[in-house]
């Protein structure tokens, strides 16, 4: 039930039906549009909704869809059954333009491989081929839509003996108006012109009876009269039976062609349903990529859970002028299942009521709304409203007397499968009985399970959603800095009008507000101050929280920077270490050699065995120790402290999120192996054995050769030390001549993917390989730069990664680093 009469005007749904209306072709589909109303059976709105997202997600990614060259067939279809009756050429040319389109369309959805729209699939396979129509039009007419002169023996013989005739006619004038010219009857200039269908020659008006025939015209001064030739009359008669013959024998044609139809003009009426259908649904897909609407979830319970909802009429209007929407978040359910929103007039509260009540009518009208898609949604049998002023003076009907019969309305109809949505809930009489006789009404709502959204000022409104179950309070944000509205929802306490401030900003003299002050009495004041304090406080502790997020986040970068750079610097080191091990080789290999010298000349001169010993042991001690130069590892050592301290930079931040009086509980675990930093391990399941540098977190940072990869300890097993061993002599052996540069291409390797003015597919495909590199280089963060655009390619590329395991999250990027036109990926390695 829809209650009242004009809700689509009071709620803007008729202004979204008129966008949708402008988008389509034909006339039908418009019809079709103008009775798809409000449905109450869940299985037919999600077919409609299922329609349409899937012909949106068409016009996204398919460009052979064909989109143009809708037609109208059925108003001129139906004459078909009239036997006797005939299409004309116009409407031939057009019947082979749908039929032709519908080709285009059948052979789309069936050429589609693994069904990949199944409802508009299902609605094109009653649909038959056409192909002996359409060779039968061809026969008739030609491209340009004239009956061709071979679409029969007899129009053929008329059409050349017409041809004849009308070249006789031609000559014969010329020859006469050259003679007219000659003798000074017409003047210089003059050519042979048509007059009522005849062929006629001009000739001043002196001169008219010198020329026999007859007078068809005048111009419009009088001086030129336009004459038939009696010689030409007969020829002209003859020219016009042969066009009625002409006429006769293409009706014949039509007729009979028009007959050849009749027999399947069911099939093809059905056709042309099928066409408008389709026409109507790439309207309403058009629509929902222009306001960037989606198809949420349709929850089997009863539920509302909008997320970044927005009114698409007002997000036009802002846009218009440069200002962008605050997004609506709700949440409605069985157990609280009536929202009570206050705050300041102008604060955005209708908006909320009305934003609610367009969407949910578009969804269950079959269309797509502007929110998220992990957004919920139900299917209410009713839709009950109390929006605007409704007072008459035809009906001597107040303001207040026109809500009473709106509660009255929604008492009698309203059950636990309705919606309600009411402005300013109990004002236009005084605030006292007007409130008493609301909070009634609100109780027996709350009573019957009805789901619904409610505007008001009423304190003692307030006070009983705070204490009843099914109703939650919520209010709309102020900023008392700058004394102006925020324009966003926050469920869970109640709002405060603000009416003070406001009065202060607009000049209200001081002396009124503190008479006004006096009046109310402290304890209403002593209200408003705590719900004021309140959300002031709650506000400030929210930016706090946003702070040190950024904060944090800023960290993270700022330590992914330092063990990039740390990262880069070892690789320069160990360079630089190799040449001087090198340099340090030659050096000694030359050092031995005069050393080797030196003693054989000692052993020639008979010296003292044990100062030779000495020194040859004192040049072994030296070649050892620049052999092990490796021992200096500065770098290594910084790594593991950065990595120690930003593991207790987390600890600490996890530890100040905990609330005061939880217990932190210690799990009683048997360890079966202890790792620890310098343990010898591998990746379960794979061969390279690497060594531990630190464990944070249930994390340990493992060098495998030059590379330092992070991974979860129940990933990792422990080695003994001889396989180890083993495996190092191994690789000292037999190096392997095409070894995978994971340190080269670790440092070429850009964190951030370009997509923008990439097709679907193509992004699609760059994304993939771009996260496999990502898993191959072990880099758990990386971005995607798509831009911000209608939105559409953005939520391609996310469907894409959250179906993919390995990925953890996908998120906006901060706002002065892009936001949403950036997407940060984590990957869980």
């Amino acid at each position: 039930m829809i209650y009242p009469d004009d809700l689509e005007v009071r709620i803007g749904f008729d202004r979204i039906r008129q966008q949708i209306s402008k988008l389509i072709s034909t006339e039908t589909a418009r019809e079709m549009l103008h009775h798809t109303g409000f449905s109450t059976d869940p299985r037919e709105v999600k077919l409609r909704l299922g329609k349409t997202f899937e012909m949106r997600t068409i016009l996204m990614l398919e460009s052979d869809f064909p989109q143009n060259g809708y037609k109208d067939i059925n108003h001129f279809l139906h004459k078909v059954r009239i036997i006797g009756t005939h299409l004309e050429t116009t409407e031939l040319s057009q019947l082979l333009a749908a039929l032709e389109l519908l080709k285009s369309l059948t052979s789309f959805f069936r050429s589609r491989e693994n069904n990949p729209y199944p409802l508009l699939r299902a609605l094109t396979d009653p649909i038959g081929g056409y192909d002996e129509i359409i060779s039968s039009i061809n026969r008739i007419i030609d491209r340009h839509g004239r009956i061709k002169d071979n679409a029969s023996p007899e129009l053929l013989s008329i059409r050349r003996e017409l041809n004849e005739k009308s070249g006789q006619i031609s000559k014969r004038l010329q020859q006469i108006l050259k003679k007219a010219q000659a003798d000074g009857y017409a003047e210089a200039d003059s050519l042979v012109s048509i007059r009522d269908g005849r062929s006629v020659i001009p000739i001043t008006a002196a001169n008219k009876r010198k020329i026999r025939g007859f007078v068809h015209d005048e111009s419009a001064t009088g001086r030129t009269a336009f004459i038939e030739p009696i010689e030409i009359v007969e020829l002209n008669n003859e020219v016009k039976e042969l066009e009625s013959a002409e006429r006769r024998e293409i009706i014949k044609v039509l007729t009979v062609f028009t007959d050849s139809l009749r027999p399947h003009i069911d099939e093809l009426m059905g056709a042309g349903e099928y066409i408008a259908e389709i026409d109507m649904i790439v309207a309403k897909a058009r629509h929902a990529l222009s306001i960037n609407a989606t198809m949420p979830i349709i929850s089997e319970s009863r539920a509302i859970m909008l997320r970044s909802a927005r009114h698409p009429i007002l997000e036009q209007t802002l846009k218009k002028e440069g200002k962008a929407i605050v997004p609506l978040d709700l949440k409605l359910d069985p157990q609280k299942h009536i929202l009570l929103i206050s705050g300041p007039n102008a604060g955005g509260k209708s908006v909320c009521l009305k934003t609610v009540g367009l969407l949910q009518y578009m969804l269950q009208c079959g269309m797509l709304v502007p929110l998220l898609e992990n957004s919920e949604m139900s299917v209410f049998d009713g839709i009950f409203i109390d929006i605007g002023d409704q007072q008459s003076i035809e009906n001597d009907l107040s303001t207040y007397s026109s809500h009473l019969i709106n509660m009255k309305n929604m008492l009698r109809h309203a059950d636990n499968r309705s919606l309600v949505l009411i402005d300013e809930f109990g004002s236009g009489t005084e605030p006292t009985i007007g409130g008493a006789i609301a909070e009634s009404v609100l109780q027996k709502l709350e009573e019957r399970g009805v789901f619904g959204v409610i505007t008001t000022h009423y304190a003692n409104l307030k006070y009983y959603a705070s204490a009843a179950k099914g109703i939650v309070n919520g209010a709309m944000t102020f900023d008392l800095q700058k004394i102006q509205p925020l324009f966003k929802l926050e469920m869970g306490h109640a709002g405060s009008s603000f009416a003070f401030e406001i009065a202060r900003k607009i000049g209200m003299p001081e002396e009124i507000i503190s008479m006004s002050t006096e009046k109310i009495g402290s304890g209403q004041i002593n209200i408003e101050k705590q719900i004021k304090d309140a959300a002031r406080d709650k506000r400030y502790w929210e930016n706090k929280r946003e702070k040190i997020h950024q904060v944090e986040k800023a960290i993270d970068r700022t330590v992914e920077k330092y063990e990039s750079e740390l990262s880069e610097i070892q690789q320069q080191r160990n360079l630089i270490i190799k040449e001087a091990k090198g340099q340090a080789k030659e050096l000694l290999a030359e050092t031995n050699r005069t050393i080797e010298k030196t003693i054989r000349e000692i052993k020639e001169a008979a010296a003292e065995r044990d100062k030779t010993r000495a020194a040859r042991e004192g040049l072994n001690s030296l070649r050892d120790k620049l052999g092990n130069e490796n021992a200096d590892d500065q770098l290594e050592r910084k790594i593991i402290q950065l990595r120690e301290k930003e593991a207790r930079r987390k600890e600490r931040t996890s530890q100040r999120q905990q609330k005061p009086d939880e217990k932190q509980e210690i799990p009683a675990t048997v360890e079966k192996q202890v790792i620890e930093p310098g343990s010898k391990v591998r990746l379960i399941g794979q061969p390279i054995i690497g060594e531990v540098i630190s464990i944070s977190d249930n994390k340990a940072a493992v060098m495998f050769g030059n590379i330092i990869t992070s991974a979860r300890v129940d990933k990792i097993e422990l080695v003994p030390q001889s396989e180890f061993r083993r495996q190092k002599r191994q690789e000292y052996a037999a190096p392997s001549p095409q070894s995978y540069d994971t340190a080269k291409k670790r440092m070429d390797f850009r964190g951030q993917l370009d997509v923008r003015g990439m097709r679907a597919v193509e992004a699609l495909e760059a994304v993939e390989d771009f996260v496999d590199e990502s898993i191959m280089l072990g880099i758990p963060k990386v971005t995607i730069l798509h831009g911000k655009g209608t939105g559409a390619l953005k939520q391609e590329i996310r469907n894409y990664l959250k179906a993919q395991p390995i990925v953890s999250s996908t998120k906006d990027e901060q706002e002065e680093f892009g936001g949403a036109g950036i997407t940060v990926v984590q990957l869980d390695i």
